[in-house]
């Protein structure tokens, strides 16, 4: 066994209340916002992990001020940080020996894909870089529309793939088409940065549009900073340019809703009831959808505006099929929670688990084959059997976040569960290993 390694041995049930950690989505979309916005902006209930790390670690050395500090709020102590908008696209810092200015986003999306638009359209010369993984995730849709309004960027080792090296340069705006097939975030990245350009911008998404609840997040905070967007057709955005980015002096950031699916998976499966607090109906985040996904298995769900709770049904659970792309994310979770349940768990139109921290969706099948689950792995699906007896194994984690937070899950299993590496939830959530076995219980003596 690696050292450092967690074993969750059984545990016979759970209960409780949690308050999640503010979204990584919404945190670092609301950092980068607030940094252009006119005025300066307090962002509640942030999410202190290395994904947000990065960004705001990003903004210090763009010369926007970013100060972190500790409230109480209900639920314990959080962190909000206040950014001093820049009003406007970035000056990069002069360097004394005339180099880039090196941007070290680690493993981040959410800091990658929106730091490169917003810094195509800067003044400056700028490198992105980040951890090996990083660089073998595919960022060549963004580059290519932001070719289309003229940007210059150059790939410094493989093509389509970061790091990027960045001539920024005043941008004006126009038509553009972007593959939405892939990703999101490149769509999500283009959006923020089209209101700071002089001129009207249209964009037409191409291909089947993945993840598009994470697109609508981002319109929605865009016009909660005060920018306009009109989305007359599912595939078409059109953005006046001109505008400036104005600060609601406020933002609360919700709590992570895929981070919320753990509990809610725990409390399906183990009996007891879990609320999760900090997402709910009135949440911008798709991932709020998933408790409906447990419904369908037989669990018991209560929406409220900023909370969900999850009850075990009469029922055991039932597997299903399932298209989950508006959810992917969440999606790990079902695939845990599928060996619980009776009968085959079918999840579709999931390729872009391939271009996530790791190769989830393989990953997920050799983990689930190591318990003894049968799996049918595809392009975009994957096909789970459950096994009349969950075995114990030691789940590798990929240095991904979300592997080792879903296979938690197997503490509810006589068998229990290893985890390697499970320090590498300090991504987006650092104590959740703490905060899951608080609200497990062990099984009584007899």
């Amino acid at each position: 066994m690696t050292k450092n390694a967690l074993t969750l041995d059984y545990r016979s049930g759970c209960q409780g209340e949690v308050f999640l950690p503010g979204s990584k989505s919404i945190a670092n979309r609301a950092l980068l916002l607030s940094a252009l916005a006119e005025g300066t902006t307090v962002l509640e209930n942030m999410l202190d992990s290395n994904d947000t790390q990065h960004m705001r670690a990003a903004l210090r050395a763009l010369g926007i001020e970013v100060i972190d500090r500790v409230s109480t709020q209900e639920g314990g102590a959080r962190t909000e940080t206040v950014v001093v908008g820049g009003g406007g696209l970035f000056n990069a810092p002069t360097t004394s020996n005339e180099q880039p200015l090196a941007l070290f986003l680690g493993n981040a999306g959410t800091a990658m894909r929106p730091l490169t638009a917003a810094l195509a359209a800067s003044q400056g010369e700028f490198l992105l870089h980040g951890e090996p993984r990083m660089h073998e995730r595919p960022i060549g849709p963004l580059i290519d529309a932001l070719r289309q309004l003229g940007a210059e960027i150059d790939y410094p080792e493989q093509d389509g793939y970061p790091p990027l090296q960045i001539h920024g340069r005043a941008l004006t705006g126009g038509q553009v088409r972007i593959d939405g097939s892939l990703s999101s975030q490149f769509i999500s990245a283009l959006l923020m940065v089209l209101p700071l350009l002089p001129q009207r911008s249209e964009v037409v998404l191409t291909g089947t549009i993945v993840s598009a609840p994470y697109i609508a997040l981002t319109v929605a905070m865009m016009r909660h900073f005060g920018a306009q967007v009109e989305w007359p057709e599912p595939h078409r955005f059109v953005i006046a340019g001109g505008q400036v980015y104005r600060s609601p002096q406020q933002y609360w950031i919700e709590g992570d809703a895929s981070s919320a699916s753990y509990f809610l998976a725990a409390a399906a499966i183990a009996g007891g009831t879990i609320t999760v607090h900090g997402v709910g109906t009135e949440s911008l985040q798709g991932d709020k959808e998933f408790a409906k996904v447990l419904a369908q298995m037989g669990a018991e769900v209560d929406y409220q505006p900023r909370s969900i709770a999850v009850s075990r049904g009469v029922q055991p659970l039932r597997g299903g099929d399932f298209d989950l792309n508006e959810i992917p994310d969440a999606a790990m979770t079902i695939a845990t929670t599928a060996l619980f349940a009776k009968g085959p768990t079918a999840i579709r139109n999931i390729y872009n688990w391939r271009l996530k921290e790791t190769d989830r969706l393989h990953a997920m099948a050799t983990e689930l084959q190591k318990v003894g689950a049968e799996i049918t792995e595809l392009e975009d699906a994957i096909i789970i059997t459950p096994p009349l007896e969950i075995q114990h194994a030691e789940i590798a984690t990929y240095d991904d976040h979300r592997m080792a937070m879903c296979f938690a899950l197997l503490a509810f299993t006589p068998a229990g569960v290893t985890i390697l590496d499970p320090d590498c939830c300090r991504k987006t959530y650092p104590h959740f290993f703490q905060d899951f076995l608080a609200l497990c219980r062990l099984p009584q003596n007899p």
